[in-house]
């Protein structure tokens, strides 16, 4: 009898958790890859999501979605989240997408571009000390351009329909490529971007800057939080929209956040996002 409860209670006890890790297995949403870059002269950390039902052997290509701020504990779990959701084939808001993040190394150097003095970043609250490095953009829309871009759509079965999405210091990069290199995305999601930057001269730049070589129907979506947080971002963003709004070959969207601050509007900005640029769905009429 007593050898028959100790079998018993090793079932409930040890036994079963012997018996659950037989079924234990990772919970993987993408890869990691890790690319040598010769235009920023460092190796750059690379995840990317593929489609469930990515097939190498198939003729299907797929839209790219790219996040700057695209490490694991940065944007990029929850951004490829938010895809998974509106690619569901009941939702079918918008194609089956990759999605590919760019892991930071420096993000203060490689989104901002160069500056001559630092004297502005004080009145934004910052110390000059913040700022060791910066003023490199140029390089990294470089690497983009000639490095990512091209061996993403080598390597994986990826089309040129293209997408960025940027949030603070990334939205500044996001809209000096938009005013500089129009045609490297169709589509751009600018959040609560860091247009401060440089006495905000890229906004008072931006008509002699914005180059109209623009793809077919380029959309421009740019978000807020609540202006009470910092009113002069809030002003910058929607002078942003303005400036774009003149434009009719972009098709252009504000979106007002006044529940969100700075440090929380990403994700429901990026939800909004797709769902104002892409409205239809499998249920739409």
């Amino acid at each position: 009898m007593k050898k028959a409860f100790a079998i018993i209670g090793f079932l409930l006890s040890g036994g079963l958790t012997i018996l659950a890790q037989t079924h234990v297995q990772p919970l993987a949403i993408g890869v990691t890859e890790k690319l040598e870059s010769v235009v920023l002269r460092e190796t750059r950390t690379i995840n990317i999501y593929l489609p469930e039902e990515y097939n190498v052997d198939d003729t299907i290509t797929y839209p790219v979605i790219y996040i700057p701020d695209g490490g694991i504990e940065e944007d990029f779990i929850h951004i490829t989240g938010i895809v998974r959701f509106n690619t569901q084939p009941w939702i079918a808001r918008f194609p089956k997408s990759i999605v590919v993040g760019i892991e930071n190394v420096n993000r203060r150097r490689d989104f901002t571009f160069q500056v001559a003095n630092l004297d502005f970043v004080e009145k934004m609250g910052f110390s000059k000390e913040n700022f060791p490095s910066y003023g490199e953009s140029e390089n990294y829309i470089a690497f983009f351009e000639k490095e990512l871009l091209p061996y993403i759509e080598k390597k994986y079965k990826a089309n040129t329909n293209r997408t960025i999405i940027g949030e603070s210091l990334a939205g500044l990069l996001c809209t000096e490529i938009l005013l500089k290199k129009t045609s490297l995305f169709n589509t751009y999601i600018i959040i609560s971007p860091s247009l401060w930057w440089g006495d905000a001269i890229l906004l008072k730049q931006a008509d002699s800057l914005f180059k109209m070589q623009l793809n077919p129907h380029t959309k421009v979506f740019i978000a807020a939080p609540n202006k009470k947080e910092d009113l002069s971002m809030y002003n910058q963003a929607r002078a942003l929209y303005k400036l774009l709004k003149k434009h009719p070959r972009l098709i252009t969207h504000f979106d007002y956040l006044p529940d969100e601050l700075h440090s929380t509007v990403m994700h429901q900005a990026v939800y909004n996002a797709f769902k104002r640029l892409y409205t239809k769905t499998v249920y739409s009429k």
